[in-house]
């Protein structure tokens, strides 16, 4: 089996690639290409040693470059909403432009098994737009997304459909929620309000903090993809159940360090939804078990108390 995983050395992706790796040992070789242009959220100390690295922008990535492959797992994006609210970009030129690229270059593949595009919860939106308190995503939601960031994954997820219904692109979309995990990078919610609250500083806090997040541990997240990568096609929710708004988060973060959380109430983000939420019921019902691990709080009390 030959995978190439582009944005295999962010968070996410380079978590995925110690999973294909660790499979590769107990049940076959697998061959590990990763894509990465080496970013600031990037780290070649988070990768197995014996992968193929190619430092190339998904933009200008070449079927050349990779060869016949069975399997494209796209984690390359731009995804930091904030960023994406004051310079849209280069969240336009990677998350669709590479994404078509990608694309194209899976149309040459002869014998390519799936395309799997790693989404997002944001393309639904806002939860609290619906007059259902208790509404949440289900995979043939109209997608509503509020930033660059959310609307480049959402128009990217259309690419990918738009190909297997033109083309006959193969391919697998999974939308999930917010990931943790070690080795996020610093600039995520809760890697900054754990490092603020050890340090006795101040949490820098969106609006009222009352805005509902739903949290899956990124080993949880990835084993799941895998799962789906070998099994099946479509559109599939990734969530966990774990809800908590950012408030509570803290609120748990400081109890577990038995420290106070000083607030720096900032003005909220432009166009922040306030609520998001999936519907997994699709999920459970075919992989048939429990499909998380770890939940935060447990993630938490073993992180906090190292």
């Amino acid at each position: 089996m030959k995978v190439v995983v582009t944005g295999g050395a962010g968070f996410i992706g380079s978590s995925f690639v110690n999973l294909l790796d660790r499979y590769s040992r107990d049940h076959g070789n697998i061959d590990i290409i990763v894509v990465d242009k080496m970013t600031y959220a990037s780290n070649l100390e988070r990768l197995p040693d014996d992968i193929t690295l190619i430092e190339k922008d998904i933009c200008d990535l070449t079927k050349e470059d990779v060869g016949e492959v069975d399997y494209i797992v796209n984690f390359a994006a731009e995804s930091h909403v904030d960023n994406s609210i004051y310079g849209g970009r280069p969240f336009i030129e990677t998350n669709v432009l590479g994404t078509f690229n990608l694309v194209e270059i899976a149309r040459e593949m002869k014998n390519l098994q799936k395309f799997v595009q790693i989404s997002t919860d944001e393309v639904y939106g806002d939860l609290d737009d619906y007059e259902d308190d208790h509404k949440l995503s289900v995979e043939g939601d109209v997608c509503k997304p509020s930033s660059y960031y959310s609307s480049s994954k959402s128009a990217a997820d259309q690419i990918v459909i738009s190909a297997h219904r033109t083309h006959g692109v193969p391919y697998l979309i999974t939308r999930t929620c917010n990931n943790y995990g070690r080795h996020q990078h610093l600039e995520k919610f809760l890697p900054t309000i754990m490092e603020c609250i050890r340090e006795g500083l101040p949490v820098p806090l969106y609006g009222d903090g009352n805005q509902i997040r739903e949290w899956i541990w990124v080993e949880d997240n990835v084993r799941i993809i895998f799962d789906l990568m070998i099994s099946e096609i479509g559109i599939w929710n990734i969530g966990s159940g774990d809800r908590y708004t950012n408030k509570e988060i803290l609120r748990y973060v400081g109890d577990i360090l038995g420290k106070p959380v000083k607030y720096n109430h900032v003005v909220d983000r432009m166009g922040h939804d306030r609520r998001y939420g999936l519907n997994s019921s699709r999920l459970h019902s075919v992989m048939g078990r429990d499909l998380t691990t770890l939940n935060l709080i447990e993630y938490l009390q073993t992180e906090l108390i190292l």
